[in-house]
């Protein structure tokens, strides 16, 4: 299976009366793309605005991030099982507007009150030491702001900016139908024998109680299964998505599906180096360590069935899912697969304390991305936008609100979109003491 991964870069973004794209100026006809989202009659109201990196600008609200896709070769479209039937994708050629995204913010207090599925925004700085922290704010970003209709469930007001971000993420990458590209970047798995074999395997956080929490794949939650083998051109036209009602720094937005840099990067190493062999989608956070158990003899026996010498393993979560993590790497090592985990740290808020909640000695090979759990001071805005004025910025139920636009103290990276690294997007320095 081969896809043509298109790309045109964007460098500028205008709200105007025509959707266009001609050498990097993006032109959005604001009135339609509205119109298009308010066709849902979830949504009471929707808005259009643009953030620019170096702006003193904070974004409050955001619930997911993606990047303008369009399918214009081969079976199916973008974001299959949301935006249309269940037909496979990753082969073909798909356009995407690079060096930009959407970013869907929505004004919703859900029902839940605990749990992996309770409703959760998160901020976005485009300037300062929020800025820094977060990989979105380094692109040009089209807001589109959301007011839904009250008394939704969680399962509907996902359901609703869902549709609403990827029906606007595909309208804008329509304009480039017919255009030459500026790059053209090909994916395809065809081996080279004596090249040694690896696979990613990808951990995704799971609640077993709710209708939707985490990761689907072709807009259907992953809560319920074992380890499921995917092509990994599959990520690249949308096929994994996550719950939109749930922005939190350390949860992949789509725009990283979409862009998985350990994809990405097994993808530049394969025929040179290594074979990429494929990705496996593993559900994390069994409740019973019976559970966590079956789970990791699944993920590893379907990498050994696949032929893997070695395997990354990513995940996201905390606490509980974890373990399933630790068990996955435990049992790949003993079927002789070498196994290299990409995590975060649990370091605390001087970065000292032990960076891992779970550790099982065939650990012996781990890459950091960062902490989850340093404290960061944001400075005041000068401007505001999405559907809150004020913000809650401790993670405790009931804790007061404080202005949006003031400066912020925040007691970890959770409330950052983006704001915590969980596949190694960002690029980080690291000291030995």
């Amino acid at each position: 299976m081969r896809l043509e991964l298109a790309e045109f870069p964007v460098s500028r973004i205008n709200l105007g009366k025509r959707f266009q794209y001609d050498s990097g100026l993006l032109e959005v006809n604001q009135q339609e793309l509205v119109e298009l989202i308010l066709q849902d009659k979830r949504i009471r109201e929707a808005s259009l605005a643009i953030a620019v990196p170096g702006e003193k600008v904070r974004i409050t609200g955001v619930r997911d991030i993606v990047e303008p896709r369009v399918k214009v070769h081969g079976s199916g479209q973008v974001f299959p099982g949301v935006l249309g039937p269940v037909v496979p994708v990753g082969e073909g050629k798909t356009h995407r507007l690079s060096g930009m995204s959407i970013v869907a913010t929505a004004e919703y207090e859900g029902t839940l009150r605990s749990g992996t599925a309770v409703q959760r925004s998160a901020i976005l700085d485009m300037w300062g030491p929020g800025a820094e922290a977060s990989r979105f704010s380094r692109l040009i970003n089209l807001v589109l702001v959301l007011r839904l209709a009250q008394g939704l469930s969680e399962l509907e007001a996902h359901a609703a900016i869902q549709r609403a971000e990827f029906e606007a993420a595909k309208r804008l990458a329509e304009s480039t139908i017919g255009l030459t590209p500026v790059n053209v970047e090909s994916y395809d798995l065809a081996r080279k024998e004596e090249l040694p074999v690896v696979v990613l395997i990808q951990g995704c956080l799971t609640d077993s109680h709710r209708l939707h929490s985490g990761v689907s794949y072709y807009g259907l939650c992953i809560r319920d299964s074992l380890a499921t083998v995917i092509h990994p051109n599959e990520l690249m036209d949308g096929a994994v998505t996550i719950n939109t009602t749930r922005g939190v720094g350390y949860v992949p937005r789509t725009w990283d599906w979409q862009n998985h840099p350990l994809v990405l990067g097994l993808y530049k190493e394969h025929g040179n180096r290594l074979n990429f062999a494929g990705v496996i989608l593993e559900r994390i956070r069994f409740e019973v360590y019976h559970g966590k158990e079956v789970n990791a003899h699944t993920a590893s026996q379907v990498a050994d069935l696949l032929g893997a010498d070695g395997a990354f393993l990513a995940w996201l979560g905390g606490g509980n899912a974890f373990i399933d993590v630790m068990l996955t790497l435990q049992a790949c090592e003993q079927r002789g697969i070498k196994t290299v985990l990409v995590t975060y740290e649990h370091s605390g808020k001087e970065g000292v304390d032990a960076p891992l909640l779970f550790y099982l000695p065939e650990a012996n090979a781990v890459v950091s991305t960062g902490s989850r759990d340093r404290w960061i001071q944001l400075p005041a805005a000068e401007r505001v936008l999405g559907p809150y004025d004020k913000i809650q910025v401790l993670s405790y139920p009931g804790a007061p609100g404080v202005p949006a636009q003031h400066a912020l103290t925040l007691e970890s990276r959770d409330t950052i979109i983006g704001g915590v690294d969980n596949l190694g997007m960002q690029s980080c320095t690291s000291s030995l003491y």
